[in-house]
């Protein structure tokens, strides 16, 4: 049983290595693009056409954001079976493990959040715009 178990362990960290590629590419773009980007959004223009202009361009952003968010989490259910091992050799490479899980899980709730609060802020603004042309043609009106 015990030689099973070890076997397992270094089928693990050899699928582990495999996994880590995508991991450090995912990783990788989440620092170096991702939060950037992320980190531009966040300061939004106080006009109607410049925040749809800014979500669209999020929109974009989104698209391959999400992918890469998909890719990361495809790769962390590929390792849901290392909960079971508690091994010291294993414990290393939980622990690389847990570091990406966390960095995809920021990343990925960062992304909802501003998609959430974009997409509010724009409806926000075009209920505005409405009320204001419904007051400038109230006001119209009231000239004639």
């Amino acid at each position: 049983m015990l030689s099973n178990k070890r076997i397992q362990e270094l089928e693990l960290v050899m699928e582990f290595e495999k996994v880590e590629e995508c991991f450090k590419e995912v990783s990788s773009w989440i620092e170096n693009v991702g939060r950037k980007r992320l980190k531009e959004t966040i300061i939004l223009d106080d006009s109607l056409e410049m925040l749809l202009q800014a979500q669209k361009q999020f929109r974009e952003f989104d698209l391959i954001a999400s992918e890469y968010c998909r890719r990361g989490q495809e790769a962390l259910k590929k390792t849901d079976r290392w909960e079971d091992f508690s091994s010291v050799d294993v414990h290393s490479y939980k622990v690389k493990l847990q570091s990406y899980k966390d960095q995809l899980e920021e990343f990925c709730t960062q992304l909802d959040e501003n998609r959430h609060r974009i997409c509010e802020t724009v409806r926000l603004y075009e209920f505005f715009d409405k009320v204001r042309r419904g007051i400038c043609c109230m006001e119209e009106g009231v000239k004639s």
